[in-house]
């Protein structure tokens, strides 16, 4: 099971990143089905909890079902994070080929912008929150 673990963290993180992409593109959708300003931030602040709710989950799988480093929680959720933002990067770009303006060569900063700009912080949140995790779960020495 060790081994499968391994090889299937990627197809996870994958998967996981693949959802991030459809979150941002459904809600992105549904803010632009409604003119309202309020809506609109309402739906992407749905988008962002939705997202912190999945970002928990898969922190949570891999912490306390696979029983991984802190290191490497962190490292399969961020990395699960930056797929997400390289699709939506992705997205953007195929997006500004349709645009008015044309498209802008600018936009193909985002390719690598966007999963840095997302990846590092959640892997620093990930860290901490995994590290304090493993901290509680440790028992405390007992000298007999």
């Amino acid at each position: 099971m060790e081994a499968s673990i391994r090889k299937g963290w990627l197809l996870s993180a994958s998967l996981i990143g693949a959802l991030y992409f459809l979150i941002g593109v459904a809600f992105s959708a549904f803010a632009r089905w409604d003119a309202s300003i309020a809506t609109h931030e309402t739906w992407n602040r749905l988008a962002f909890l939705l997202s912190g709710i999945l970002f928990l989950i898969h922190l949570g799988h891999e912490h306390f079902r696979f029983r991984h480093s802190a290191r490497i929680t962190a490292t399969h959720v961020a990395i699960a994070v930056a797929i997400g933002a390289f699709g939506l990067a992705l997205m953007a770009n195929i997006h500004d080929l349709s645009s008015p303006s044309g498209y802008r060569p600018r936009m193909l900063v985002a390719l690598p912008a966007w999963p840095l700009l997302t990846g590092v912080p959640a892997f620093i949140v990930a860290l901490i929150v995994t590290a304090g995790l493993t901290l509680g779960r440790k028992s405390p020495v007992r000298n007999n």
